[in-house]
């Protein structure tokens, strides 16, 4: 058995998701690289994938055997482009994910100046309000706000954000200004179900948690669309601070009971090649780091 060449198979076939997508990458036929995949494990005397008539997914085991088989096919690409020449600087395809409006607002400017810089890169940019899981979906980098599991990713900590009570002028003139969490229930409620938000509102009163029976008039399904009608005066919303800096600078809406906010929510680069990471990975992360780290949007001083 040519062992880089099952490595190959395999990485293939849990990049893709089955048989017959890897096998198109790899120019061979489906039952190639179901004879390859099938070897290796025979090899190895473990399962590494779980077949169905649907889908294929990784076993534990070889979601570790993946990490690992992608590390060292990468250093493999590496050390060719550097012997022959081709190492001066970054290359291939990316792919990078980040919540919605956080990527527009921040990872953008830093993927332009990423791929400004290094021409031989493509990036594809998945921002999503929800988490994406980094070994099933292909993920190399992704900018994750919350505190995080325990788990064999790494990540690197740039910044925080709050969680923020705002409402419009326009709408406190007419309403008036709430002082304590309780005084919410007599206000209009503008909540979000998007996959990135809490549907409760919790606040810390006398240093205890605290959450108000709230009743929203409109709940959205994205967060830019509570914020639009925030500002347009209907109502109160509760969004991350940095979705409504520009909104703040414009003054079209103004921050309600600071004194009552939980803890910030910490703002992580993360991704899952180690110090192994590839040079592609390597330039990107530096980048990002330090133009988060420098934001002070999200690091204030």
């Amino acid at each position: 058995m040519d062992r880089l060449q099952a490595m190959t198979a395999f990485v293939a076939v849990a990049e893709t998701g089955g048989f017959s997508a890897a096998a198109r990458k790899l120019e061979v036929s489906p039952s190639v690289v179901s004879r390859i995949v099938t070897e290796l494990e025979e090899h190895l005397g473990v399962r590494l994938l779980t077949r169905t008539t649907r889908i294929v997914r990784l076993t534990e085991t070889g979601t570790s055997y993946f990490e690992n088989c992608r590390r060292i096919l990468g250093e493999i690409d590496e050390a060719e482009q550097s012997a022959t020449g081709e190492h001066t600087a970054p290359r291939g395809v990316m792919t990078i994910t980040a919540p919605v409006l956080f990527g527009a607002a921040y990872v953008t400017p830093v993927v332009v100046e990423y791929l400004t810089r290094y021409p031989d890169v493509d990036m594809n940019c998945w921002f999503l309000d929800r988490v994406v899981n980094l070994v099933d979906e292909g993920i190399d980098v992704a900018v994750r706000i919350g505190e995080l599991p325990n788990s064999s990713l790494q990540a690197i900590r740039v910044g925080s954000v709050r969680r923020v009570i705002c409402a419009s002028p326009a709408y406190l003139a007419r309403c008036g200004t709430p002082l304590t969490p309780d005084d919410l229930t007599s206000h209009t409620i503008i909540s979000t179900n998007a996959a990135s938000t809490s549907p409760e509102w919790r606040f810390t009163v006398e240093r205890r948690s605290a959450t108000p029976r709230l009743q929203p008039r409109m709940t959205s399904t994205t967060n830019d669309s509570a914020i639009a009608a925030a500002a347009a005066g209907f109502g109160i919303v509760r969004p991350l601070s940095y979705q409504i800096a520009s909104h703040l600078r414009a003054g079209t809406l103004q921050l309600l009971l600071e004194q009552y906010e939980l803890p910030p929510l910490p703002i992580h680069v993360v991704h899952r090649e180690g110090r192994h990471a590839t040079q592609k990975v390597r330039a990107f992360l530096d980048l990002a780091i330090d133009r988060l780290r420098s934001d002070p949007a999200l690091n204030p001083r």
